[in-house]
């Protein structure tokens, strides 16, 4: 992780979660805000260990991976410019639930998540847009869990590869085999084999983790209804930026 000069909250890239402060509350606030780069592959939280800071999205991604037995793992979120990473500290928990691993390296914002804590406490701005963005993640990971148990692998890939599309805003990116794989909870030649089942009907252009999408329609057809459940939670999370 390195440090950078500066993150303009207003940009157009910036934290729309922090965005949808008033300007007086964010204005005390943004002293307190580190604006630091993250890499892709960094994890940033592993489960049960303690939680250092907090992490505002600017323009990249973070994906939040449920862990069985230290190994097993499948995403059950992901955090982006419309939220934050550590919300759970508001809610009394020092100790992270997840692991929190860079999809798409960027600029975010980090503040340490004692002063967050006691921000929080006595922000009721804060806390009402705080519960309304942890309300959507809540409703992400339950969708997300009910689709990984009752949904075929291609329909559960083009779900994931729609979001990230949706969240990066580009039909281009990179993902590798193995971090899909781990996104899914499968093993990589399932990703393989349902990648290679995605490309053979013209939805995507899959080499080496270089991921084009060529039919958006397409690919929601071929993905389940979980899609547009996750996309409208998310809709919701970035509605908070304009309450």
């Amino acid at each position: 992780m390195n440090h950078v000069s500066a993150v303009e909250l207003d940009h157009p890239n910036g934290n729309q979660l922090l965005a949808a402060l008033p300007h007086n509350d964010l204005a005390r606030l943004s002293p307190l805000l580190e604006p630091v780069q993250v890499e892709v592959g960094e994890v940033l939280y592993e489960p049960a260990e303690p939680v250092r800071f907090i992490y505002f999205p600017h323009d990249s991604l973070i994906s939040l991976l449920g862990v069985a037995e230290g190994r097993m793992t499948l995403e059950v979120g992901l955090v982006g410019r419309e939220g934050m990473l550590g919300a759970t500290v508001a809610l009394g928990h020092d100790t992270a639930q997840t692991r929190a691993i860079v999809q798409r390296a960027g600029c975010a914002s980090r503040m340490d998540s004692a002063k967050f804590r006691t921000e929080f406490a006595r922000n009721p701005a804060l806390q009402r847009v705080l519960y309304r963005y942890t309300d959507t993640l809540l409703a992400q990971a339950i969708q997300i869990a009910v689709c990984s148990r009752f949904h075929v692998l291609e329909a559960r890939l083009a779900r994931s590869l729609l979001i990230t599309r949706d969240r990066l805003k580009s039909d281009k990116f990179h993902l590798t085999h193995e971090f899909l794989a781990h996104a899914l909870g499968v093993r990589r030649v399932g990703v393989t084999k349902a990648a290679s089942a995605l490309q053979q009907q013209g939805l995507i252009i899959y080499s080496r983790g270089n991921i084009e999408i060529l039919d958006v329609q397409g690919l929601a057809a071929a993905s389940c209804k979980c899609y547009e459940i996750v996309k409208e939670a998310g809709a919701s999370a970035l509605s908070t930026a304009f309450v």
